[in-house]
C-alpha cells in the first residue's frame, strides 16, 4: 500500500532503517573517505558520473566519496544537507529487448559546500591526501577565461577555470609542491578537447596572477587534465503525480530525485598508468571507457544526439511540444529529425574512423533514445545556452557539408533560421531577454543575449543577420564568408515568417 505523501518520512541517513523497498548503503559505504571533488550539483552529474563511482563502490572497487563545490542558486544546499546528500535515481528504459525500472539510492555524496558562504571548507578539502580526482560541469560556458579573475585562496574567484586554479595553489603549499599530490582532472562540459581547454585556460589565469613558477611547473606536470564526454539523457527532478507516486512506492520523500534513461557513456581521454589506476571505477561500469583517444565517441555523440536537439529545439518549441517525446510523437516532426540525421547529418559524420554503418547504428539508438516514454525531457531545458551549443554542435556541420558537398543542407539551414529568430527579444522590466516565439513569450537563457538584442536593433532582419553571422564574438569566425550561408538563411527566415510552418518537407 502506497502511503500519501505528508506520511512519509524525508531521506536523510538517520532514516535509511525504516527503509526496506530498495537496497539501502551500509555503514562503510556511508564512510568512505572523500577521494573525488566536483564542481556542479547538477542533473547531469548525479545522474551519469556520480552514479558510476556510486556502482563502484558498492562493488567494494573505488571506495571513494565526493564533496561537491557548489556555485550558482539551482539545487540548494539545503536539500542536500537535509538529506546527507542522499538521493534517488530513477532509470527508465530499454536495453537489449527489455524494459528496464530500475530505482536505486546513490550514496556517493558526503556533502555540498557553497563556494560563496563556504569557500574556507572548500580551501581545506585540498589537504586531504586521499582526494586525487577532480570533475566538473559547469556548462559550454563555464571553461571559459576571466582575465578578470583574481586568484584567491581567501576569497573566492568568479570563474570556474579561476576556482580551480585557486584550489590547486592550495594543494601545491599543502603538500610543498610534490608530484604525487597532483590530481586527475575530469571536465566533462560539452566543448571539444575539454580536458586541454581548460589545463591551457588555468595555465593561463596563473601567468596572469604572476603565481609562482614552481606552483606554473607543478600545474602542467603533476596534473593530468583528461578530455573526456558523458552520454546519458538525465530529464531531472521527477515532479508531480510521477514523483509521488514513486515517493509512495519506494516509502520516503526525496526532493532530490532524478529521472535518466537506463543507456550512459562516459569516455574519458587518458594515457598515463597512473591516472588510469585512480579510475578504478571504471572496472565497475561498462559504460565508462578510458582510452588514449576519444575522438570517435566525442564525434558520434556530438554531431548524432546533441546536434539533431539544437537543429531542431526552436521548431519544437514554436510546435508547442513541451517535450522531446511528445515531439517524437508527431510524424512531421519525427520524419523531419529523422531525415535531418540519416540524410544530411550522417554524410558528414562518417571519417575514417566512423564508418556509414556505424553512424547509421548509432544513430538508430538515439532516434530509440528519443522516443522512451519515461523520460520528459523538456525542450525548454534544451535551449538553454543556445548560441554557444550552434556553434559547437551546428557550426561544424554545416562548414563539413559545405566543404565535403559545395552545398547547404536545407534542414540544418532550416534550423538555424528558426534559432536567428528565437533570438530577436525584447527586454522586460525585470532586464529579461524575451523572445516572441508564436506569440508565446520565452526568456532566452543565453550567455549572448545581450549581444544578439544589439545586433536585432538593426534597421532590418537582413541587416541584423548580416552584423550576428559575420561576429566573431559570436562563432570565432565571419560565418558570412560560407558561400549563399547567408542568402540561404534569410531565404528561411522568411518562409518561416510568412507561413508559419516549422515542419515544411
Amino acid at each position: 500500500m502506497q502511503q500519501n505523501e505528508t506520511d512519509l518520512l524525508p531521506l536523510s541517513r538517520k532514516n535509511l532503517i525504516y527503509i526496506n523497498n530498495l537496497p539501502v548503503p551500509s555503514s562503510l559505504i556511508l564512510n568512505l573517505p572523500e577521494k573525488v571533488l566536483q564542481f556542479g550539483t547538477g542533473v547531469l552529474l548525479r545522474g551519469l558520473p556520480d552514479d558510476y563511482i556510486d556502482h563502484a563502490n558498492k562493488q567494494g572497487i573505488f571506495n571513494g566519496r565526493i564533496v561537491i563545490v557548489k556555485s550558482t542558486q539551482q539545487n540548494k544546499v539545503d536539500d542536500f544537507d537535509r538529506q546527507d546528500g542522499l538521493y534517488t535515481l530513477c532509470k527508465r528504459g530499454w536495453e537489449k529487448g527489455e524494459m528496464i525500472s530500475e530505482n536505486s539510492l546513490n550514496a556517493s555524496v558526503s556533502r555540498v559546500l557553497s563556494a560563496d558562504d563556504q569557500w574556507n571548507e572548500v580551501m581545506k578539502c585540498a589537504h586531504n591526501p586521499e582526494l586525487a580526482v577532480i570533475v566538473s560541469n559547469t556548462t559550454e560556458v563555464g571553461i571559459v577565461l576571466d582575465a578578470h579573475d583574481k586568484i584567491s585562496t581567501t576569497s573566492v574567484p568568479h570563474s570556474f577555470p579561476g576556482k580551480l586554479v585557486a584550489f590547486l595553489l592550495e594543494r601545491y603549499k599543502a603538500f610543498k609542491g610534490e608530484e604525487s599530490a597532483g590530481m586527475v582532472i575530469i571536465p566533462t562540459e560539452l566543448i571539444a578537447n575539454n580536458g586541454k581547454q581548460l589545463k591551457n585556460i588555468c595555465i593561463e589565469l596563473a601567468e596572469m596572477n604572476k603565481l609562482e613558477s614552481g606552483f606554473i611547473s607543478w600545474l602542467k606536470e603533476a596534473n593530468d587534465f583528461c578530455d573526456s564526454l558523458v552520454d546519458r539523457i538525465v530529464a531531472g527532478k521527477v515532479k508531480g503525480e510521477e514523483g509521488d507516486a514513486i515517493q509512495g512506492k519506494l516509502g520516503y520523500k526525496d526532493n532530490l530525485m532524478i529521472m535518466s534513461e537506463v543507456y550512459g557513456l562516459w569516455a574519458i581521454q587518458a594515457s598515463k598508468p597512473h591516472t588510469k589506476k585512480v579510475l578504478s571505477f571504471a572496472k565497475a561500469n561498462s559504460g565508462v571507457v578510458v582510452q588514449n583517444d576519444i575522438e570517435r565517441f566525442r564525434r558520434m555523440k556530438l554531431f548524432l544526439l546533441n546536434a539533431p536537439h539544437t537543429f531542431t529545439v526552436v521548431i519544437a518549441m514554436a510546435c508547442g511540444f513541451k517535450t522531446v517525446k511528445e515531439a517524437m510523437d508527431d510524424k512531421a516532426f519525427e520524419s523531419f529529425i529523422t531525415d535531418l540525421i540519416f540524410d544530411e547529418i550522417i554524410k558528414v559524420v562518417v571519417n575514417d574512423d566512423i564508418s556509414k554503418k556505424d553512424a547509421e547504428l548509432f544513430a538508430a539508438k538515439v532516434l530509440d533514445r528519443f522516443r522512451n516514454p519515461f523520460i520528459q525531457h523538456y525542450w525548454i531545458d534544451i535551449s538553454k545556452q543556445i548560441s554557444s551549443k550552434i556553434l559547437m554542435r551546428c557550426i561544424p556541420l554545416i562548414k563539413g557539408c559545405q566543404d565535403k558537398f559545395e552545398a547547404l543542407p536545407q534542414k540544418m539551414i532550416q534550423g538555424l533560421a528558426a534559432y536567428l529568430l528565437y533570438t530577436k527579444t525584447a527586454i522586460d522590466k525585470e532586464g529579461n531577454y524575451m523572445a516572441d516565439l508564436n506569440k508565446k513569450e520565452i526568456i532566452l537563457v543565453d550567455a549572448k543575449a545581450e549581444l544578439l538584442y544589439k545586433h536585432w536593433q538593426a534597421a532590418s532582419m537582413k541587416q541584423a543577420v548580416s552584423y550576428i553571422l559575420s561576429d566573431k564574438k559570436l562563432w570565432n569566425e565571419n560565418l558570412k564568408e560560407i558561400n549563399g550561408l547567408e542568402q540561404a538563411v534569410l531565404k528561411e527566415m522568411n518562409a518561416l515568417l510568412k507561413n508559419n510552418d516549422f515542419l515544411k518537407e
